[in-house]
């Protein structure tokens, strides 16, 4: 993995965790959410997004694959191999992170009481 596809999917790591914690000032500190706004955010939700952003990433590639493979004018080869990057990157910080989750449910079960 390249430092720039690693350095993307920090990046919407970290975009996911502003969005579920609220948004942050410079200093690291929480900005009051506007009114009306959900003041909290359920993990479930933000797993759910995540795993629907691979799964769009996948679909994404797919099409561009097979839009190639038939011809389709405006299809080239460059932008069907970056697509097919893009899931196969999101599909591996997805197992990453289901790998992560398993491994702390682990420990967590693991701990005497």
């Amino acid at each position: 993995m390249s430092q720039m596809e690693i350095d993307r999917v920090l990046s919407q790591i970290r975009t996911i965790r502003s969005e579920a914690t609220g948004a942050l000032d410079g200093l690291g500190r929480g900005v009051a959410a506007p009114e009306g706004a959900e003041a909290s955010v359920s993990f479930a939700s933000v797993l759910r997004s995540g795993l629907d952003q691979v799964n769009s990433a996948q679909q994404s590639a797919r099409k561009a694959a097979t839009d190639f493979e038939m011809g389709k004018p405006g299809t080239d080869l460059p932008q069907v191999m970056l697509e097919m990057q893009k899931a196969s990157v999101s599909l591996r910080a997805a197992v990453e992170v289901r790998n992560k989750l398993v491994t702390a449910y682990q420990e967590i079960m693991n701990m005497p009481v």
